[in-house]
């Protein structure tokens, strides 16, 4: 595998703006086509994530972009130049998803098919699928399995005896094989990641595994401590495989512009570079995309493309996970009581895909009971909205030497919480008494945007007296002073 991609330009509906090129306030269809290759062209990632997971796909992508935009991909090509990889459903987890995995794997011979045609040599654009909230090494390895064996091994099988084979009757199978990315989503399975991605290379022949950590549904189920310390560890325990297994390993981070999903903005693009200097590819989600001016979205692009890779910064693993334990508990905890105000307040959010992403409990320990909350851009959205940016969650829960670790281990731990702070109403009834001294005494400074202020309380002063008319209008006005929508 060569040519590593650097920014992985993705489908996650976190932008307050609507691009130009849409054809309503939720991009559908052929938006998302006009999309990728306005990602490639005119921003400069080097990858479309094309997510078939949770929607109505389109798995004619590479035909159609290969039809509409012929001149700029005869220089640029699928495969080589620039990538396309589909992120398919789970049949481990999403059973009402799982023959749309069957059938989006079915789409590669044929979009192989449609690039040769097109280049007039092999090139297959699509070889990759990431697999998401992977477990174990066994639900990554049936996707390779069922690809090898059940779409490019019946190539050979005859009709009946005597009779021509598949590939015979309607052409060869390619490419031969895929390379499967698992994506870590939860705080246990991304701590054991590096085990379960061994046992998944054990009987393979490979050279380069590529390997997806979620941030922002590991942070809205775990809080953002533990999302950013389950990050870390399993960045160090990666690079520690790659090191005595011979596999190059090349980590991808799932980062949105809000600081708990990630806080991968184009203004932050250099201070993430630096804090994950293992990881070569980052996501580059919808705000980043459409809520900045173009010319910093294509310079801080060409900063992660240029950037040099190094080995994972050294984490003391015991004392985080101790910290990551505590935290998540009290965050949890804080949840049950805050999940019917994010609840009320996630109506009213626009949404700027047309896609139904899976809504699933949200699991607590039996003791807890379970809740049902929103995706994690619903969810970031609803708590901003409030006054209450969902970093503050449990923040009373780190002690003044937890505080210093993370500042020693996250560096930009603070600079994400002064960016959350600016957004934060002080004296929203959501801000514990606990809370509020925990901050006055953390010595963080922060400058209170006060138009965004202003529109957060009316929110809550219109819902409060049942006025819900401009709930959305205000909601989007202050997500533009965010450049994020959650």
């Amino acid at each position: 595998m060569i040519n590593i991609p650097r920014c992985m330009s993705t489908q996650h509906p976190d932008n307050a703006s609507i691009p130009f090129f849409a054809s309503g306030s939720a991009l559908v269809g052929e938006d998302e086509i006009r999309e990728a290759y306005y990602a490639f062209s005119h921003l400069g990632c080097d990858e479309q994530m094309w997510d078939v997971e949770g929607k109505e796909i389109d798995t004619y992508v590479v035909k159609k972009l290969l039809s509409y935009y012929p001149e700029y991909f005869r220089e640029n090509v699928l495969g080589e130049d620039l990538r396309i990889t589909l992120r398919v459903p789970n049949p481990t987890v999403e059973k009402a998803e799982g023959k749309i995995l069957l059938e989006t794997l079915e789409s590669i011979p044929r979009s192989y098919d449609a690039a040769q045609l097109f280049y007039e040599r092999d090139v297959p654009p699509i070889f990759e699928v990431i697999l998401p909230m992977a477990t174990s090494a066994c639900c990554i390895d049936r996707i390779y399995r069922y690809y090898a064996d059940h779409i490019i091994g019946r190539q050979q099988e005859r009709f009946s005896c005597g009779d021509i084979t598949i590939a015979e009757w309607i052409g060869d199978f390619a490419p031969s094989r895929i390379q499967v990315i698992p994506l870590f989503e939860d705080v246990e399975s991304m701590l054991k990641c590096a085990d379960i991605v061994a046992d998944y290379l054990a009987d393979k022949d490979v050279e380069d595994q590529r390997v997806f950590l979620a941030r922002s549904d590991t942070a809205m189920n775990y809080g953002l401590v533990p999302a950013a310390l389950a990050n870390k560890i399993a960045l160090e325990r990666l690079d520690d495989l790659s090191q005595h297994s011979g596999v190059r390993i090349h980590p991808i981070l799932g980062m949105g512009s809000a600081p708990f999903r990630g806080g991968l903005s184009p203004r932050t693009a250099e201070r993430v570079g630096r804090e994950y200097p293992s990881v070569p590819t980052f996501s580059i989600q919808s705000a980043f995309k459409f809520d900045y001016p173009v010319d910093e979205v294509r310079a801080a692009c060409r900063h992660l493309r240029e950037r040099t890779i190094g080995r994972a910064a050294p984490i003391d693993i015991e004392r985080a996970e101790s910290i990551i334990a505590r935290y998540s508990k009290t965050y949890r905890h804080r949840l049950i009581e805050l999940a019917p105000h994010i609840n009320r307040m996630a109506k009213y959010i626009p949404g700027r895909r047309a896609r139904k992403l899976h809504v699933g409990l949200f699991g607590y320990s039996r003791e807890i009971g379970e809740v049902s909350l929103p995706r994690a851009i619903s969810f970031t959205c609803a708590l901003y909205s409030l006054g209450f940016p969902p970093e503050l969650i449990a923040f009373e829960e780190l002690s003044r030497d937890d505080l210093a670790f993370m500042l020693e281990v996250y560096p930009s731990f603070d600079d994400k919480l002064q960016d959350a702070l600016q957004f934060a109403d002080m004296e929203s009834p959501f801000i514990t008494d606990s809370l509020r001294n925990a901050l006055e005494n953390s010595g963080l400074q922060w400058t209170t945007n006060e138009e965004h202020l202003a529109i957060v309380r009316r929110i809550r002063s219109d819902l409060q007296r049942g006025d819900s008319s401009h709930t959305t209008d205000m909601l989007v006005r202050a997500a533009l002073l965010r450049k994020f929508l959650g």
